[in-house]
């Protein structure tokens, strides 16, 4: 193996032991059974809303790739899809590395389908610039419509940067639409091209990616309690923030990353309210998945190697 093949593992596990150092000073004084108090709380009525939550989470990470196969003209079946994205965001999101963990996910999965690896290179881009544009959309959005928010995470901005920096982020998005509605032309690097996306692509973008994102936050909005709950687009602020930080910490799964950025950015409800409400989180949109994940591979696999063995070339009596 050569270096760089160890450079991303260290990178999670650096992250996700400072982040185990935070979060000790943070939860010092909560106690376990506080924890479990919690997450006993939560009514099936909070658990229902969370888990259709997830379920919309899931539903358009599908998107993600449906799109980029959009962009590259290629027709794969519906199910194909969903079986493969689900099963790439489900290991991506626990494994850490999102990027190079799925895209070996992808390649496996896609080649079957006679895409090339350029092809799947693009997409897997592709996928990952839908991701970042979502964050920009729905991160400009919130900033604009609750500026006070940038105080759960820093005392030293005033309202009115987070107002501008909001709308910034609603231009970028907005240019990039433009972009796509002129046809501007292919970027060349080399003898390879990138190609803008068509207009219905980049409409597509905007719409698969908030939903993922809004789906996500739910999960965690419905786990928490009424009491001390700032609201929605509060959660989504905060959560876009740390999946953000957690995506690129690089963390299997953000472990520790997403818990300190919550229990900083939500210091008027009760700590373990809120690590109940991320246990709920990581038990609905990462561990479940990761563990079906795994049997969608399995089963894959396992078609794939019988397949290869029905078509394998036999020898004649000799």
């Amino acid at each position: 193996m050569k270096l760089k093949d160890y450079v991303w593992p260290v990178v999670g596990l650096a992250a996700v032991g400072f982040s185990a150092w935070l979060l000790y000073h943070e939860l010092r004084g909560l106690s376990l059974d506080a924890v479990v108090d919690s997450f006993a709380r939560i009514s099936l009525h909070r658990w229902t809303l969370a888990a259709g939550a997830a379920l919309l989470a899931y539903a358009a990470l599908a998107g993600y790739d449906r799109v980029a196969l959009m962009h590259l003209r290629k027709r794969v079946p519906w199910l194909f899809i969903a079986l493969c994205s689900f099963t790439t965001y489900a290991l991506s999101h626990n494994i850490g590395a999102s990027v190079v963990s799925g895209a070996v996910v992808r390649y496996r999965a896609y080649s079957s389908q006679g895409l090339t690896a350029a092809e799947i290179g693009v997409l897997v881009a592709l996928c990952s610039f839908t991701f970042g544009l979502g964050c920009i959309l729905l991160g400009g959005l919130v900033l604009l419509l609750e500026p006070g928010l940038i105080h759960r995470l820093t005392d030293d901005l005033p309202d009115w940067t987070a107002s501008v920096a909001g709308a910034v982020m609603l231009a970028l998005v907005a240019l990039y639409v433009v972009g796509s509605s002129i046809h501007l032309r292919p970027v060349k690097l080399g003898t390879f091209e990138i190609h803008y996306p068509r207009l219905p692509v980049a409409l597509r973008q905007l719409l698969v990616a908030p939903l993922e994102l809004v789906g996500a936050a739910g999960i965690i909005y419905f786990a928490l309690p009424e009491v001390g709950n700032p609201g929605f687009l509060a959660v989504l602020g905060i959560f876009l923030a740390s999946f953000t930080v957690a995506l690129l910490s690089h963390a299997p799964g953000g472990l520790g990353v997403l818990e300190v950025v919550f229990l900083a950015g939500l210091p008027d409800m009760d700590p373990a309210d809120v690590v109940a409400a991320l246990l709920v989180f990581r038990l609905l949109y990462l561990i479940i998945p990761f563990v079906l994940s795994l049997v969608v591979v399995l089963v894959f696999e396992r078609s794939q190697l019988a397949r290869n063995w029905a078509t394998r070339p036999r020898e004649g009596p000799r």
